[in-house]
């Protein structure tokens, strides 16, 4: 098992109208509005890195509003 965040960075007034649109993505299991230098935390499980990639490059970015996503994989189990 993969356990990942990525963080989102939307456009100005953005971030409400796409945390519902993220949850909805089966490999994340939360997501929330974050205050900071990103304005969401999605956090990700999935049964490869592949996936994991895939759910922030393709799904993530490819929603409209989208800016911008750092990916971080987690080490600890």
């Amino acid at each position: 098992m993969v356990h990942a965040f990525i963080m989102v960075k939307t456009g100005a007034g953005e971030s409400e109208q796409l945390l519902g649109p993220i949850r909805d993505f089966d490999t994340v299991t939360e997501a929330h509005i974050v205050a900071g230098a990103y304005d969401i935390i999605a956090e990700v499980d999935t049964d490869a890195v592949y996936e994991v990639l895939k759910t922030a490059s393709t799904r993530i970015q490819g929603l409209q509003g989208v800016s911008e996503t750092k990916t971080y994989i987690s080490l600890d189990e």
